[in-house]
C-alpha cells in the first residue's frame, strides 16, 4: 500500500480558489477523470482526507469516491455520513484502520496542506503529485510558501495533460526527518 497525495495547483501556487474550492473547478476541461485522475485512480482502492474536504461531498448529487473505501481524519462525524465511511480523530489509529482494511491497492490522500503534512510527518506519504493548471486564481490557500530541499522530495516524472496542465510527481525520500515541516 502506497499513500499518494495528488492535487491540482494553480500556476500562481494556490490549491484552492478564494472561496475554498479546488482550483480545477475553474478549468474548462474539468470533469470526471480529467487532469489525469482517471489514470491515477487505476491503482487506488481507498481515499483518506480531512473533515473539511469530506463535508462538501454530503451535499452533492454524485458521491465523489464511488467504489473506494473512504477514511476521514476528523473528530466529528457529520450527519448524513454513509455508515461505511471510517472516521477517526487520531491519524495513527486511522492509518492502522486503513492498513487493516487494505487489499493491496494504493490510498489517495485527498486534502489540504495540513492533512498532507499530517501524513508526511508520520513518514507514510510515498508520493506528492501536483497538477499545475494553466491559469491564475489570485488568492486562496497555498500548498506551501517555501519548500526546502530538506523536506525530502525527489523529482520523479512530469507529463503534459490535456488542456495545458502539467503533472509533476515527487517521491518522498525514505528516511526523511518527518519532523521537518512541508511549509
Amino acid at each position: 500500500m502506497q499513500i499518494l497525495a495528488r492535487l491540482c495547483i494553480s500556476a500562481d501556487g494556490y490549491v484552492t480558489t478564494p472561496d475554498g474550492w479546488p482550483p480545477q473547478v475553474l478549468d474548462p476541461v474539468h470533469g470526471p477523470g480529467s487532469h489525469g485522475v482517471a489514470d491515477f485512480l487505476q491503482t487506488v482502492e481507498a481515499a483518506v482526507m480531512g473533515r473539511t474536504t469530506f463535508e462538501p461531498a454530503l451535499t452533492t448529487d454524485r458521491w465523489p469516491w464511488p467504489g473506494l473505501q473512504v477514511f476521514v481524519l476528523g473528530s466529528k462525524r457529520p450527519e448524513g455520513t454513509p455508515d461505511d465511511v471510517v472516521f477517526d480523530d487520531d491519524p495513527v489509529r486511522l492509518l492502522d484502520r486503513m492498513r487493516a482494511a487494505n487489499r493491496g491497492g494504493d490510498v489517495h490522500l485527498i486534502g489540504g496542506p495540513s492533512t498532507i503534512e499530517t501524513f508526511r510527518a508520520l513518514g507514510v506519504l510515498d508520493k506528492l503529485e501536483l497538477v499545475v493548471l494553466p491559469f491564475l486564481v489570485g488568492s486562496g490557500m497555498r500548498l506551501t510558501d517555501a519548500l526546502s530541499t530538506s523536506t525530502g522530495l525527489d523529482f520523479e516524472s512530469s507529463r503534459a495533460l490535456a488542456g495545458g496542465s502539467v503533472e509533476i510527481v515527487y517521491r518522498v525520500r525514505p528516511g526523511t526527518d518527518p519532523g521537518l515541516p512541508l511549509k
